[in-house]
Order: structure tokens, then sequence, then C-alpha cells
């Protein structure tokens, strides 16, 4: 079975955090949530997600945000 690899990027300066399921090109579209963008690729399958002023969540865990 092959492994899969999750990158996870957080910047605490800028209070950002970024997983990304795949290195494959694609955008960063609106979610529900505000401070959360999902990644897409060309056929829109999720491919990550941000989540801006991470920080904020602090004390809501776990939350939820659909991802379309």
């Amino acid at each position: 079975m092959e492994k899969k690899t999750v990158r996870v990027w957080f910047d605490p300066e800028g209070d950002f955090l970024e997983v990304m399921f795949s290195d494959t090109p694609g955008y960063f579209r609106e979610t529900a949530q505000d401070q959360v963008m999902e990644k897409v690729d060309t056929t829109g399958a999720g491919i990550g997600f941000s989540i801006l002023d991470v920080s904020k969540f602090r004390g809501q865990t776990p939350f939820e945000v659909a991802l379309p």
C-alpha cells in the first residue's frame, strides 16, 4: 500500500495554517467560514485547505467547516 504524505505549514507570525494533501496545481476558493479557504485542482477535487487567523479558533475545538 502506498503511503500518502500530508504537508502542513504553520506561520506563527502571520497566524496562518496550510494543509495540503497533494502537490497538484490548483487554486483556493472560499468556504462558508470566512477564515477557511479550500484548495482544489482543475476538476474541483479538494487537495488542501488554509486557515487565516488560526489562533481565533483556540477554545473552539473541534470546529467544522463544510468543504464543497
